[in-house]
């Protein structure tokens, strides 16, 4: 038997795109001599659909293209779609995947185990499955499941009520997985091992097929597969693209995917900014552009991923800012082709600062003044972005964001916050990365020591402890959710623990107003990690 895997990018709920994009997908497989093509999860609305699920005229135009299919396709199908429950309690709808033949559907299944942890919702919107579903396919009996059914509790942490896996043991010849299985770091591995996991456990190939691109803060990485029942996989779909996979139960098989972590990491950032852009309609972005790393970083991802001219740069120079970053600011912007414009910032906040002096008489300078400057450049960058329809990038890191070493409404300003769940550490090895083929962000902004350039002499060491161990403490805390006794029984310096997270619990009202962040670790700002403002414990 020849399978067709279709590994798609869809903007959801766009049913015109997605109906041209299913069909095409179709056409090319029977080109290929495919005998079944199996699409994502939810390939007919796009994942995830969320609150849009609640619009009736949605599930309507949803189901209308789903027997549309059912008549057109030109091949036996496996569908991941959203099937309209008539009765039962619960909600009213199904996470299903739909077995198409003959111009009609001939089986459905329904998701069984619906996941309701870090960034998943589903029990919010689906009624879970009771009942496996196999269906005949030529000579070959097929067990259907989706996604999460097939994450066991050694590699979720869940401990589920089912095994739907487990309850097709020796009732079918393959096994399906339709999918849409967001991307972190590492998971890449992880996520083989469950496939392999899998097909050693049932003793037959698993056809496992996810969907690709970046949707709002969350990004898929395909790497659509076929795993042998020995576990070693014979058919391999690209990643961070889309792709028509033809496999054929065969002998041979292909390498291991190995993966790049950092290149990995690289791409999964410029995969966000491409499809957050393109899908939300923006003709391009513009970024401050300070000469130091974060801002350089983030215009080497834009412009990858959007190209040169639709990426737009503001020098914005203040009383504090050296030549130097000056310098390296306007050597990026020219390496990379960026239109830029130099808007110093000095006359404005000697006017801010000259309308405040009556309240602030009798103080001492401090984090108000700061801040200013950095309002003042967020104020630029806003008003450009106005002007010329487009949309701002912020250019602060996961270190930054965790302990509010960043400004609301100045340096957060903005639609995307591309490195949002980045750590400083990475932040400069994906530079380097950058910079693989040759120098394209100056090697000053990388080596020179970090600053805000708010103060005389400011380094960022004056407020933060150095980098490494601050990153430390935060991946522990924020993605391990140890405690800060754990951590310090662990060799950490107390005081700087205790003070890390207080900080952090303290600038949660900054997060809550933060640019939507594109998730790299299993723990990012945003829809993942919900943690109440008003609260009396950390």
């Amino acid at each position: 038997m020849r399978i067709a895997l279709a590994q798609l990018n869809h903007r959801i709920a766009d049913f015109p795109a997605i109906r041209q994009s299913l069909l095409d997908a179709a056409e090319k497989a029977v080109a290929a001599g495919a005998d079944l093509i199996v699409y994502p999860e939810l390939a007919t609305i796009g994942y995830p659909p969320r609150d849009l699920l609640h619009r009736r005229s949605v599930i309507e135009a949803q189901w209308l293209l789903v027997k549309e299919l059912a008549e057109c396709l030109p091949l036996p199908a496996i569908l991941g779609c959203i099937e309209p429950l008539l009765e039962g309690s619960g909600p009213l709808l199904a996470n299903a995947a739909v077995y198409i033949a003959d111009g009609q559907i001939q089986a459905s299944y329904h998701k069984c185990l619906l996941p309701t942890y870090d960034v998943f919702d589903e029990r919010r919107y689906f009624r879970p499955g009771d009942q496996p579903c196999i269906v005949k396919c030529g000579d070959k009996r097929i067990g259907i499941t989706i996604c999460e059914d097939i994450w066991t509790e050694d590699f979720s942490g869940i401990r589920y009520h089912r095994d739907p896996v487990g309850e097709l043991k020796g009732n079918c010849d393959i096994l399906v997985n339709v999918s849409a299985s967001p991307y972190s770091m590492d998971k890449p591995y992880t996520r083989q091992n469950v496939v392999a996991s899998a097909a050693r456990r049932l003793d037959v190939p698993v056809v496992y097929v996810n969907q690709v691109g970046g949707q709002d803060e969350l990004l898929f990485d395909g790497g659509s597969c076929v795993v042998r029942p020995d576990g070693k996989c014979c058919a391999l779909g690209k990643r961070w693209e889309e792709d028509l996979v033809i496999a054929e139960q065969t002998e041979s098989s292909v390498s291991a995917p190995t993966y790049d972590r950092i290149g990995d990491v690289y791409n999964a950032l410029v995969q966000g900014i491409r499809d957050y852009c393109d899908k939300t309609g923006q003709q391009g972005v513009v970024l401050g552009l300070s000469g130091g790393i974060d801002s350089a970083l983030v215009a080497a991802l834009a412009v990858d991923a959007l190209g040169g001219d639709r990426v737009h740069g503001l020098l914005m120079p203040g009383p504090y800012s050296s030549q130097g970053s000056v310098d390296d600011a306007r050597a990026l912007a020219e390496n990379f082709g960026m239109p830029y414009f130099v808007c110093p910032i000095a006359d404005g906040y000697e006017a801010v600062v000259n309308a405040l002096a009556e309240p602030f008489a009798g103080t001492q300078e401090n984090v108000a003044e700061e801040n200013i400057q950095a309002r003042l450049r967020g104020n630029l960058v806003m008003a450009y972005a106005n002007k010329f329809n487009l949309m701002a990038l912020t250019t602060g890191n996961k270190s930054e964001l965790a302990v509010g070493y960043c400004t609301i409404y100045g340096d957060m300003n903005g639609g995307l916050a591309p490195l949002g769940d980045v750590y400083k550490s990475l932040v400069w090895d994906l530079s380097r990365y950058a910079n693989r083929n040759g120098e394209r962000i100056p090697e000053n902004s990388i080596t020179k020591p970090p600053s805000a350039e708010l103060r005389p002499d400011q380094l960022d060491s004056d407020s933060l402890p150095p980098y490494e161990e601050l990153d430390r403490i935060l991946h522990a805390f924020i993605e391990e959710n140890l405690s800060g006794d754990t951590q310090k029984s662990r060799g950490e310096n107390p005081a700087v623990v205790d003070r890390i997270l207080r900080l952090v619990d303290i600038n949660e009202y900054k997060r809550w107003q933060a640019a939507p962040v594109l998730r790299v670790t299993n723990k990012a700002f945003g829809v993942g990690r919900r943690i109440p403002l008003a609260r009396g414990i950390g």
